[in-house]
């Protein structure tokens, strides 16, 4: 059995987070939908119910089959889990008198009870639900109370199974980590043992296992997760990975040439493709972000087609693909509530013979980072911002143009260089410029302008998962506008977006 945990996802906004919880414990996690659980169940040693937005009493209710889960492997049951396993399994849940939301305190803890070592009585916990167990499933035994909910926690007796109402793995549950702990490492008896180097060197090896002698072509887009599934590729088959960088006419200002001075002296194997006259062809006329995001997909794959058929014997497309990337694109309720597409998450059209390969494929952000600085990479280029894909075309709304895409290099160019100068840059996880499908009335000198508006946006976030936007001071901001307004022709108007995801997405589109 190995060292591995499986969450089942119900739907809830806080998945991510157990996940990320339990990464921060050193333990490898991974979320799969309720109803698609692994059939080798002998990879995991706990499992973890997530929350869910449904009731246990609606009819379209998650349902999961846990015959070979529940009294077989430790289980941590978290909200809608605990009220599952009350109402299925010989207990009872109810609409509660009192909605439960928000801050609350064990009042209540019961008997020397692994799960609470070392938490003490009246620690905050965190509520979000709306039922409440009435009576306890088969077996139960309550372990926790708050002054509105009796049934806080509990465990069934002759299980390693336990129930909670609260969610531990949100920052207002003051002791949240410690009990995710005592139940990973106390009751399931995991090791801390997933560390980068663990995965440097578990993930080489798998690269070596699944490719070969086979020959890899890798997309790089100078950021991030393509850089470091490079490094990877490279240590696991050295000269076998081609890797390309390809100008689709939608980066920023001048990052074709600097991108490319850039991996010089990494000991990588790249050529530059200038493919952008291509890309602004098949966008031409394009204005749903969706119809966008397809066709840069799309022409990419082309494009690496063509560049694949110079080389002799590629049998795989390498990509950056990470987790965020995955679970945005797989929705527990079907493909109908995905948020967006990504263009590096999915299959290939069957006229392009090669198979793919994604190293970082379920690593958070900050863990690609990590990652990152054990294989040496360089700190300045773990340290830039993430940068979409599809690139500027999802920050120009409405339809695409080689002006529109100038005056936003130009305005983005002028943020990003702020930034930097006001030491502001690496605070920051992720900003850029938008520019917006309106005009608006201006007045420079006495004369009246009719020009173009541009929103900028800048996030503070772990993982991308959730993020809050960044108070930049206000000097900044009007330094920055008055910049932008008097070097870029075409603009006459700056704002600043201040929504935070959710409910928005960091990305307009």
């Amino acid at each position: 059995m190995q060292n591995n945990v499986l969450i089942l996802d119900f739907g809830s906004q806080y998945t991510q987070l157990i996940a990320r919880r339990v990464r921060e414990l050193n333990i490898y996690c991974e979320i799969h939908p309720y109803h698609h659980i692994p059939e080798d169940l002998e990879s995991f040693k706990a499992v973890i119910l997530s929350g869910s937005p449904f009731s246990v009493r609606s009819e379209d209710a998650p349902h999961p089959k846990l015959e070979n889960i529940k009294g077989e492997i430790p289980l941590l049951a978290v909200c809608y889990g605990a009220q599952y396993l009350a109402q299925f399994y010989g207990g009872s849940v109810e609409p509660s008198n009192i909605r439960e939301y928000g801050r609350a305190n064990l009042s209540t803890i019961i008997g020397e009870e692994v799960l609470f070592a070392g938490i003490p009585e009246e620690t905050q916990v965190w509520m979000s639900h709306s039922d409440t167990i009435a009576q306890l499933p088969e077996r139960g035994i309550r372990l926790a109370s708050t002054n509105d909910v009796k049934n806080a926690a509990y465990r069934i007796g002759g299980e390693e199974t336990y129930g909670i109402q609260f969610h531990p793995e949100v920052y207002h549950t003051e002791h949240g980590k410690l009990l995710l702990e005592n139940f990973l490492i106390h009751v399931a008896g995991l090791k801390r043992n997933w560390t980068p180097a663990h995965f440097v060197e578990e993930t080489v090896q798998d690269l070596k296992d699944k490719v070969g002698d086979g020959k890899v072509v890798l997309g790089l887009s100078g950021g991030v997760d393509s850089t470091v599934a490079a490094v990877l590729l490279n240590k696991a088959i050295g000269d076998n990975l081609y890797c390309i960088f390809v100008n689709n006419g939608l980066l920023r200002k001048n990052e074709f040439d600097s991108v490319l001075e850039q991996y010089k002296g990494m000991g990588l194997n790249v050529k530059g493709v200038d493919a952008s006259a291509r890309f602004l062809r098949a966008l031409s006329g394009l204005s749903d972000p969706e119809l966008k995001r397809k066709a840069i997909g799309k022409t990419f794959i082309e494009v690496f087609d063509d560049e694949a058929h110079l080389l002799e014997d590629v049998e795989w497309l390498g990509q950056g693909t990470i987790y965020p990337d995955v679970i945005e694109s797989v929705s527990v309720n079907g493909p109908s509530v995905t948020i967006k597409s990504h263009h590096n998450v999915g299959g290939l059209p069957d006229y392009m013979k090669l198979k793919i390969v994604e190293p970082l494929r379920m690593l958070f952000k900050d863990e690609v980072r990590r990652v990152g600085h054990e294989l040496g990479i360089d700190s300045e280029l773990l340290g830039r911002h993430p940068f979409p894909g599809p690139g500027l075309a999802i920050r120009i709304l409405g339809t695409i143009t080689e002006e529109k895409v100038s005056i936003l290099q130009e305005v983005d160019d002028v943020f990003i260089s702020g930034l930097r100068r006001w030491n502001l840059y690496d605070d920051i996880w992720q900003a850029g410029a938008i520019l917006l499908p309106v005009q608006s009335v201006g007045v420079m000198g006495d004369e009246r302008t009719y020009e173009r508006v541009v929103a900028l946006r800048a996030v503070e976030s772990t993982d991308g998962m959730t993020a809050d936007w960044v108070d930049l001071p206000h000097e900044f901001l009007q330094e920055i506008s008055n910049h932008i307004i008097n070097r870029v022709k075409g603009v006459n108007r700056v704002v600043y977006d201040i929504s935070s995801k959710p409910p928005a997405t960091i990305e307009w589109e």
